[in-house]
């Protein structure tokens, strides 16, 4: 549900909005995590979501190994190796 945290930012001249520490830490946002961006052009909204990386073959999000600046599953990595 969409509610107002009552905070207003302004952008800076880099296009650049500082998100208050206080949000941060409410939703789990720590220095350097990636956030997805949303937009809603009918509302006009733009929506911040944190990101959690996904297995590159079968979305799966838990226990991702980073192979390359990739993510993959501990099951898909068993498949690749059966491929040889």
């Amino acid at each position: 549900m969409k509610k107002s945290a009552g905070i207003v930012r302004e952008v800076d001249q880099l296009g650049r909005v500082v998100l208050p520490s206080e949000l941060r830490s409410l939703m789990g946002i720590e220095k350097r995590d990636p956030l997805e961006i949303f937009v809603d052009e009918e509302a006009k909204n733009i929506i911040l979501k944190k990101y959690h990386f996904n297995c590159l073959f079968c979305r799966n999000s838990e226990g991702l190994i980073n192979i390359r600046g990739k993510y993959v599953c501990p099951a898909c990595l068993e498949e690749i190796k059966k491929l040889d």
